[in-house]
């Protein structure tokens, strides 16, 4: 269906824009509904010269390697825009995109976006911090895997987490991440160990059914996270 200027309002990078600016894009801007399950993309999909962003709900981005193992790349959540390459690259779907909820996907055609660019420059600079942020998260994602202990990485993902969430980190802030399962996929450790590292956290963080993570200490998260302390 056809999108509304309060939908289009949803996506981070088109939030500053004025109802004017917002109009620009309606023609061609739509609103796809997914069940949770559902697969919006696959791998190696060829894409259509759009823009994918997420307005509703959660979405779960994944890579499958040659041995069938899945990785877990990133939780996406309202106001994310996905698929770069059907904008930028060579339109092939970078990793499969899966309904984590009943999800609402707006698109915008290429062109239609480009004309919106060339009227509001700063929708392009809002993309680009996005991709400036994508691009840290990933080079500190490799160095962890390589050099950091497993329960630096899990801290780090918590208060990353905390910051894409807009979260202010104080005492008791509550985190919603996934499931034990999912957060080890994320930083290359097995379900037993994210369960026991855990039970290590005790009195800094708190973890319940559902993936919600209660940071009772910041301060020693933020030490431990900086890999300042062991446990």
């Amino acid at each position: 269906m056809k999108a509304t200027i309060e939908q289009l309002a949803k996506v981070a990078i088109f939030a500053h824009l004025n109802p004017e600016q917002a109009a620009q894009l309606l023609p061609d801007a739509n609103v796809q509904h997914y069940q949770a399950g559902e697969m919006i993309m696959q791998e190696n999909d060829r894409l259509s010269a759009t823009l994918y962003a997420l307005i509703e709900g959660k979405l779960r981005v994944v890579k499958t390697a040659t041995t069938g193992k899945e990785t877990l790349l990133r939780i996406l959540s309202t106001g994310d825009f996905f698929a770069a390459p059907a904008l930028f690259g060579n339109a092939i779907a970078p990793a499969t995109v899966i309904a984590e909820s009943s999800v609402q996907v707006l698109t915008v055609k290429r062109e239609t976006l480009l004309k919106a660019i060339q009227m509001t420059p700063e929708i392009a600079l809002s993309m680009m911090a996005v991709f400036n942020q994508r691009l840290q998260q990933l080079h500190e994602t490799v160095h962890g895997l390589v050099s950091e202990r497993a329960i630096v990485r899990l801290a780090r993902l918590i208060q990353d987490a905390a910051t894409e969430q807009q979260m202010n980190l104080t005492q008791e802030t509550e985190v919603n991440l996934q499931s034990h399962y999912h957060m080890a996929r994320r930083i290359g450790i097995t379900y037993e160990e994210c369960v026991r590292l855990f039970k290590q956290m005790q009195g800094i963080v708190s973890y319940r059914r559902g993936g919600k993570i209660t940071i009772l200490n910041q301060q020693a998260l933020h030490s431990l996270a900086h890999g300042e302390v062991e446990l």
